[in-house]
């Protein structure tokens, strides 16, 4: 008797073992595709020390510990995740010490806003208040897991925003 491989995966998966998830590869080449990859970096940690603009290159770099969101498992995990941005004429830091290298940042989301398509700004916007702002010439933004998951202090929660702030 053959098996598909989602059954099979299926009957395994009830005997407690999971399948290890690929490593996430994600592109972003518009403001909708941005927003894709926003979903799946909320919540990232990074140090200060973890960002460079590299003027030269025109390339913006950072390396987060991603909350894997997508995870099958009750326990929750964290990945080593890179992501850079291409085309970047400026970067700007608002409310972040660039001198303390290891202060850990929680990235919430990335937005995008659109000046004289197809460039604009990107903001990278963290819990209390920093913001980093990248200037692009036009959105090329790539976003790779690294190796495998390790488990999280525990899973991230929001407060609920009263329904009159929204």
């Amino acid at each position: 008797m053959r098996l598909s491989l989602s059954t099979y995966l299926s009957k395994l998966s009830k005997t407690g073992w999971q399948a290890p998830m690929d490593l996430l590869r994600l592109v972003a080449l518009d403001p909708e595709d941005l927003a894709v990859v926003s979903a799946h970096l909320q919540d990232a940690l990074l140090r200060v020390d973890d960002m460079i603009y590299l003027p030269k290159e025109r390339r913006f770099a950072l390396q987060v510990r991603r909350f894997d969101w997508e995870a099958q498992s009750d326990t929750p995990q964290r990945r080593l995740t890179c992501m850079h941005f291409e085309h970047v004429t400026g970067v700007r830091v608002r409310g972040i010490d660039q001198s303390k290298k290891d202060a850990v940042l929680n990235l919430l989301a990335i937005s995008f806003e659109e000046r004289d398509a197809p460039s604009g700004t990107a903001t990278l916007i963290f819990a209390d208040g920093g913001a980093i702002q990248v200037d692009l010439e036009c959105i090329e933004m790539q976003m790779k897991d690294l190796g495998p998951v390790w488990a999280a202090e525990s899973r991230p929660s929001h407060e609920e925003m009263p329904a009159e702030r929204l």
